[in-house]
């Protein structure tokens, strides 16, 4: 039975004198960064975190965010990575549903619980860093060296190992429930995808409390090295790649964009660089062809997958994107890829049938990276889970050369700068202000988030709205990357003779006007 739990004692074993860990603070060896986790894991213990227990996390990427996960794995207790970007109700709900006992924050984010709504967690708070002069709250640093170590608690690979939060369709964010065999399984199919060696560097830019992160699983298993950017700016990724030596990273098409657009590009040494995933939103084969062009000596790499599949389901590798470029044919640069080893795919009509090459259906996948299912919502895992297949709502097709084609993403979802963002949850928001009358929320093509929230609103008889009066009453309902920053006052939105709103009908006018 291979959990993550034994994954770690596996990796101190066969790897302990190699690093683990690459930092502007220290560097750790694989031993040193075990028995970290060994004893952070202790000092949870000590304070009440009880395996089960469930501990959120907040605060820019960091080794300690990923002793943190690790601890949970070790010892039982579950960690829950919460984006830091999101407004205090939306916080809120994950530290209710997901009942959360503490709450680990970097040193930027302890404020949070200044406000009222979150103020309940003030006193069971451990600050995520070296040392701090904020009063009440437990130090990170101070805690882990105080602790005695723990011995690794050998769960069941079908235990809960982590729980993220993503979108969900009726506008409040869904627990994703990954076990030890889900997180473990796909650290071993992106092994395999990415060709990960023990001499690798990866360096987390994607945001921790992201899937994506668990990418990093890959790299942990085969005894590589991790460095952390906390957070975001071209200039830091591509220090962090020269100063660190990295050889790959995951990031978001945005990110990727915003380096090849960075006028100091050029001054870095990137020769360690081996390989760029890209991946969490789409691409334009444009910026695909420039990628390829500017990080010359690295091979490009794409990748899709979902929250609940740990995350990676396909990957379009480095000689696909040689190929297309060579021939010309850009198409390639379209698809999602081939399924990693181990995962079953299949696209699905609406009556469960399979459909021949070519023709587009629903994405459902098997494999032992698919989640178990979602915390607290057994309508959305009937829904979801049939028969053994995980429906993933993505509308794909497959053709001749087994490479998957990905014709449209959840109902209604926009992904703008890598973040998910589904338009009920927006227009939900939306509708809290008087004057609203009826509106809907689409998304645009966005040169440089690859989407961008769209809004078109029908304003009350007598109602006053702007755009400024939109953002501004938004501001306290939702995460600001969530709020429309383009908008549209219709007296009536299109809708089909159940009087359903036609969102296709809005996104095929309004994406002619970008």
């Amino acid at each position: 039975m291979i959990t993550m739990t034994s994954a770690l004692v596996r990796t101190e074993k066969l790897f302990g004198e190699r690093i683990a860990i690459v930092d502007i603070e220290k560097k750790f060896t694989w031993r040193e960064h075990i028995k970290r986790i060994s004893m952070i894991a202790g000092a949870l213990l000590q304070i009440g975190i009880k395996k089960g227990d469930r501990f959120g996390i907040i605060g820019p990427n960091s080794f300690r965010y990923q002793e943190l996960i690790y601890a949970g794995y070790w010892y039982g207790a579950i960690p829950v990575p919460i984006n830091h970007r999101l407004a205090a109700p939306e916080i809120l709900h994950i530290l209710n549903d997901a009942n959360i006992e503490y709450l680990a924050l970097g040193e930027e984010h302890l404020n949070l619980t200044d406000n009222a709504l979150l103020a309940p967690w003030s006193n069971r708070r451990i600050v995520i860093s070296k040392n701090s002069n904020v009063k009440n709250v437990l130090v990170y640093e101070d805690i882990l060296m105080a602790a005695t170590p723990i011995t690794p608690q050998e769960p069941d690979e079908n235990d809960l190992a982590i729980l993220l939060y993503t979108g969900g369709t009726t506008g409040r964010s869904k627990g994703v429930e990954l076990t030890h065999r889900n997180v473990y399984s796909n650290g071993y199919q992106v092994g395999n995808a990415l060709s990960i060696r023990k001499e690798d560097i990866y360096l987390h830019v994607a945001p921790m409390f992201h899937a994506a992160d668990l990418m990093g699983t890959g790299y942990t298993i085969n005894g590589s090295a991790h460095a952390f950017v906390p957070i975001f700016s071209p200039k830091a990724a591509l220090s962090a790649i020269e100063d660190y030596h990295v050889t790959q990273a995951m990031m978001a098409p945005t990110m990727i964009i915003m380096i090849l657009e960075e006028p100091t590009f050029s001054n870095y040494n990137l020769s360690s660089f081996r390989t760029l995933f890209y991946g969490s939103s789409p691409m334009a084969a444009e910026w695909v062809q420039r990628s390829i062009n500017q990080f010359a000596s690295t091979g490009i790499q794409q990748g899709y997958g979902l929250t609940e599949t740990s995350p990676i389901l396909t990957t379009l590798d480095p000689d696909d994107h040689a190929l297309a470029i060579s021939t010309g044919n850009l198409d390639i640069l379209r698809s999602a890829g081939r399924p990693v080893i181990g995962v079953d795919l299949k696209i699905l009509n609406e009556k469960g049938q399979e459909q021949p090459t070519g023709e587009a259906g629903e994405v459902c996948v098997r494999g032992p990276n698919v989640t178990k299912g979602y915390l607290n919502r057994p309508d959305e895992n009937k829904k979801s889970f049939k028969n053994g297949w995980f429906h993933t709502g993505d509308i794909g097709r497959i053709d001749d050369n087994g490479l998957m084609f990905l014709m449209d993403r959840k109902k209604d979802m926009v992904v703008s700068g890598g973040e998910n963002i589904y338009t009920s949850e927006v227009e939900a928001a939306l509708y809290k202000h008087p004057d609203v009358h009826e509106c809907a929320v689409i998304g645009i093509p966005d040169r440089t988030y690859g989407e961008s929230l769209f809004a078109v609103i029908v304003s009350r008889a007598g109602g006053n709205l702007d755009e400024n009066t939109i953002i501004e009453h938004c501001r306290d309902l939702i995460a600001g990357y969530k709020i429309p920053r383009k908008m549209d006052f219709v007296p009536e939105l299109p809708k089909s003779a159940m009087a359903k709103i036609l969102k296709n009908k809005l996104r095929e006018d309004y994406s002619k006007q970008v």
